[in-house]
Parts: C-alpha cells; sequence; structure tokens
C-alpha cells in the first residue's frame, strides 16, 4: 500500500512539473519603461524571414501561451540557432536569449507555455543564415 502511495505522489509531482509554466518575461521586467526611439528596418532584405506563429501578434491571449516563431533561410543559406537573438524592448534591454536558448533551433522557437504578465510585450528577434545575413523582425504580445 506504501509503495504505491509513494508512487502516485511520485507520478503526480512529475505531471504537474511538467505542465507548469515557464517564466519568459517577469513582473518586474514589466515594469520597466519602454524602450525609446524605433528599430528602423529595411523594407528588402536578403537576410532570413522571422515570422511570429504563436501567439498572433497583437491579439489579446491569456497566459501562459504557445511562444512560437519560424525561421526561414533565402536562398542557399541556412539558419545559424546560435546568432538568434531575444529582446524584450525595455529601457535597459532584457536579453530573453539565454530562457529560450533551449526552445531555439534552426527552423524557429518553439517555446510552450510561457508565463508572461498582463499588458503589452514588444520584442524583438535577430536570426542570421550562414552567410552572416541579418533580419530583426519586432512584434508585440498582448497579455490579459
Amino acid at each position: 500500500m506504501k509503495l504505491t502511495q509513494i508512487l502516485f505522489f511520485t507520478s503526480l509531482m512529475v505531471t504537474t512539473s511538467l505542465v507548469s509554466a515557464a517564466p519568459l518575461i517577469s513582473a518586474k521586467e514589466a515594469a520597466l519603461p519602454a524602450a525609446s526611439g524605433a528599430l528602423a528596418t529595411r523594407g528588402i532584405s536578403r537576410g532570413p524571414s522571422v515570422k511570429l506563429v504563436s501567439p498572433e501578434a497583437d491579439a489579446p491571449v491569456s497566459s501562459p501561451l504557445d511562444f512560437k516563431v519560424n525561421f526561414e533561410a533565402r536562398g542557399e543559406g541556412k539558419i545559424d540557432p546560435s546568432s538568434v537573438k531575444v529582446v524584450y524592448m525595455k529601457s535597459p534591454f532584457v536579453d530573453l536569449t539565454p530562457r529560450l536558448k533551449n526552445s531555439i533551433s534552426a527552423s524557429g522557437i518553439d517555446f510552450s507555455k510561457a508565463d508572461v504578465p498582463s499588458g503589452s510585450h514588444t520584442i524583438r528577434v535577430t536570426a542570421k543564415d550562414t552567410d552572416g545575413r541579418e533580419t530583426n523582425t519586432v512584434f508585440t504580445l498582448v497579455v490579459k
């Protein structure tokens, strides 16, 4: 009987830890002032394509959310996952890359159950291909 109870509680703890949300942005970081100025981007670029897949940009969502970004190389180049940088546009900038490190691949970012406080959050994703061409994309997550 005791062994059964121990196994039950152990499996319950493991299951709970697997479905819990992981912090992407803390409440303290969200309280920082917005970054000043605007990020200038070019209209046409030979750099990789960086597209927010989930959640939909500027559409209100609840936390935790699935944070997914797709990368697509142009021409013969390939995405260099080690070049990817994710920055929360606050003053000072908050580098989110270490929190996403295990979720970044050559095809994109797949970070499930991201815990993000309520509010509007501007994020910049930078990616380079193996030829050194760089793309910066800025989008806003709106969390209710």
